[in-house]
């Protein structure tokens, strides 16, 4: 009787071919028109018959990345009627009106490594539709979407992003979930920045990861470890935001499966232990139009135009009230500390690296924002919608000819930055004034299960009742 591994024929792809399959799909994606696009990709799975499914993925308002196998066969039967449990999801619908859509995004298909994901799949990212198959309001990678559509449309801008992402890999698979056990984590590695081993475990951590990632179409640039010990950060080419964000998702994905298989966590709380630095999410941001960055300007200020100072100007303003949606945890606000490179300060510096917002070094092609006061555990959708959003729509800071300006500080707990933002009416303008209520609710709710002053030490409550890591029997064992 023949071996059960010698009767499954599934789909197994080289990396370099992965690659190279992955870079022309995305380069595909950005020539055809949707509708030449869905029924090219439809052509596709229908014709391969070594996938047995097809992956899913959309993120709700918080930023937990959910998946789900749709069946080759079913999916291309069904795609127009894709419905699941919205009231299941936290942030998404209420109990009596639970029923959402998924809607297929045909241009964010990619093959997937098969060591890493298994074979035979695919993986897809859907937007959220109501009942009504309405854009859902707290889809806000489908609100980026639209926004970004709208933007090029009326003004002929693209918005571009590159975030540099850091995380820490620990010792054990699960760590974040039996933290409420151990009280700790423990450190795979003591060296810093740029410091490994070549075989050791942080670098065969990121030469896995990074390796995948370039199969998935990434552009990776580089790949090293950060300052803190076994702290690491990988580096890819800049996107459109929408896709941008979807790489942060995949990106995070990739970590956390390669570390478990390693019998290890990628974790991205943003300050999983004191005394050392914490993890950011760095987001290098420009806008172009007719393929120039608008951006730079070979005279203006640090070389910047007035667009992009406008730009930062409106971003400084409402700073206070967009906090909550870029440092979106109890743990974040660790990170907020000055003594470790802490970018608290509303201000914009070219060499200040305490500054929320850089101006790193840069030519007419690579000149940008860095914004650095992001923390990786944010809904990267969110986040660009916001930056988007405030840079382009705010009101620019008011200053003082008579005073000295006041070097003001971002909120240094998650109890005041929900206060600013619930206040806001400019939060209620761009975000709508439900997603508002929801999305401080929720944070509200995390805080109340932690004390209120962070302290020296790390609590277990900020880590179990993490939006990335808690599961029902961790939160409901309260």
């Amino acid at each position: 009787m023949p071996e059960a591994e010698n009767l499954k024929n599934f789909l197994e792809i080289s990396y370099d071919e992965l690659e190279t399959m992955n870079l022309q799909a995305l380069e595909r994606a950005e020539s055809a028109g949707a509708t030449e696009l869905a029924k090219e990709r439809r052509a596709y799975l229908a014709k391969e018959k070594r996938l047995k499914a097809v992956t899913l993925c959309f993120t709700d308002l918080e930023g937990r990345f959910h998946m789900l196998d749709y069946d080759k066969k079913y999916l291309l039967s069904a795609a127009d009627n894709l419905t699941f449990d919205g009231s299941s999801v936290r942030g998404f619908s209420q109990q009596h009106e639970s029923d959402l859509r998924l809607s297929v995004d045909w241009a964010s298909l990619r093959w997937l490594p098969a060591d890493v994901f298994g074979p035979g799949k695919v993986i897809m990212f859907a937007d959220v539709l109501g009942r009504d198959r309405a854009p859902y309001e707290s889809d806000f990678r489908g609100q980026l979407k639209f926004y970004s559509r709208e933007l090029k449309k009326k003004q002929g801008l693209i918005a571009y992003a590159s975030p540099e992402i850091e995380g820490f890999l620990v010792a054990g698979a699960g760590a974040e979930q039996r933290y409420a056990e151990t009280g700790t984590f423990n450190l795979i590695s003591t060296g810093g920045y740029y410091h490994s081993l070549p075989l050791g475990q942080l670098r065969q951590f990121i030469d896995r990861a990074a390796e995948a990632q370039r199969a998935l179409g990434f552009r990776n640039e580089k790949d090293h470890p950060e300052v803190a010990p076994s702290q690491f950060e990988m580096n890819f080419a800049y996107a459109d935001a929408v896709r941008a964000a979807d790489q942060v998702q995949l990106y995070k994905l990739v970590c956390r499966q390669v570390a478990n298989s390693l019998g290890l966590t990628a974790t991205f709380l943003p300050k999983p232990f004191s005394g050392i630095n914490g993890s950011g999410m760095h987001t290098n941001f420009s806008l172009f139009k007719n393929n120039k960055n608008i951006f730079y300007s070979r005279r203006g200020q640090d070389g910047l135009s007035d667009l992009a100072h406008d730009f930062i100007s409106r971003t400084l303003n409402h700073a206070p009230e967009v906090c909550l949606v870029f440092n979106s945890s109890v743990n974040a606000y660790r990170r907020l500390d000055p003594r470790f490179e802490a970018p608290n300060q509303i201000k914009v510096s070219a060499i200040d690296r305490g500054a929320m917002i850089r101006i790193p070094a840069g030519n007419e092609n690579s000149t940008r924002l860095e914004i650095r006061s992001i923390a990786p555990d944010a809904n990267p959708y969110l986040a660009f919608y916001a930056i988007m959003k405030t840079g382009l729509e705010g009101q620019p800071l008011q200053k003082s000819k008579d005073k000295r300006e006041r070097l003001r500080f971002l909120p240094d707990n998650i109890n005041d930055a929900i206060k600013i933002f619930k206040g806001s009416d400019f939060a209620a303008k761009i975000l709508g004034s439900v997603n508002q209520e929801k999305y401080a609710s929720y944070k509200q709710a995390a805080s109340d299960r932690s004390p209120k002053a962070l302290g020296s030490l790390i609590k277990p409550s900020e880590i179990i009742y993490h939006h990335e890591v808690t599961n029902q029997v961790l939160w409901h064992d309260f």
